[in-house]
This record gives C-alpha cells, structure tokens and sequence, in this order.
C-alpha cells in the first residue's frame, strides 16, 4: 500500500505517531494498523453520540493497548445510538460498524461511521427543528 503524506502532516501506525517533515511517499510492505491525520477526529469535534462512536474506534485504532477498555466503552456508545436512532438505515449502518470492530477491520469501521454522520446531522437538525421555540 502507498502512502502519500505532504510536509508536516501526521501519520499514526500501530500506536506511533509520525511526522513528516517533507513531502513523502511511504509504502507499506506489511499489514500494519494505520491512519492518516486527516481522519483524525479531535476531541473538541465529539459533538453528538455518533462523532463519540467514532472517537472510540479512532482511540481503538490508534492505542491498541487501550483496547480491551475501549472496547467496554464502544459497547456503550454503541447501545446509546441504538436507543437514539431509530432509523432503519442507520441502525443497519451501526449493525455494520459492530461488526467490522468485531472482524478487527476498525479503518473500516470508521469509515461506515463516517458514511453515517450527514445522516446523523439531518436526524438531529429535524428533531431540533420540532422542538418549539420558548416563549420571551
């Protein structure tokens, strides 16, 4: 697998974090645990149920040591975006994300979580847009 990466942007593989201090071009000649900055969700941006699902699986992703924990708290965040979102599509999307976790495919999985935020987002905006406006 070929990496592309431009001067200082970060890369994270099997728990290290790399960074580049020039335009470079990386492959990969084994199978190794990945991701690029650029799918990094910070903390600052876990703003609903389903951005904290993916921070967990990132956390996951990026801190295999931590996994057993982290585990514990993406069967919960998993459990409360079931409860909140009664979608067919999105509880088939978080159906599909449990299971890719499962398969130990998280770059995968936080890819169909990904797939899932515009979702989220039209979700949301409609049940804050039926919630009435409090009199002045």
């Amino acid at each position: 697998m070929h990496i592309s990466l431009r001067t200082g942007e970060k890369f994270y593989i099997n728990g290290a974090v790399l960074r580049a201090d020039r335009k470079v071009s990386l492959e990969l000649l084994n199978d190794a645990t990945f991701l690029l900055e650029a799918h990094v969700m910070n903390v600052g941006d876990v703003t609903t149920p389903l951005r904290q699902l993916y921070f967990i699986v990132q956390i996951m992703l990026m801190n295999p040591a931590d996994t057993p924990a982290a585990r514990e708290m993406f069967a919960q965040a998993l459990k409360t975006n079931r409860e909140n979102f009664e979608d067919p599509e999105m509880q088939a999307g978080l159906s599909n994300a449990e299971r890719l976790v499962a398969e130990n495919r998280k770059f995968d999985a936080l890819k169909a979580i990904r797939a899932l935020l515009p979702m989220e987002a039209e979700i949301l905006n409609k049940s804050n847009s039926a919630v009435p406006e409090a009199a002045a």
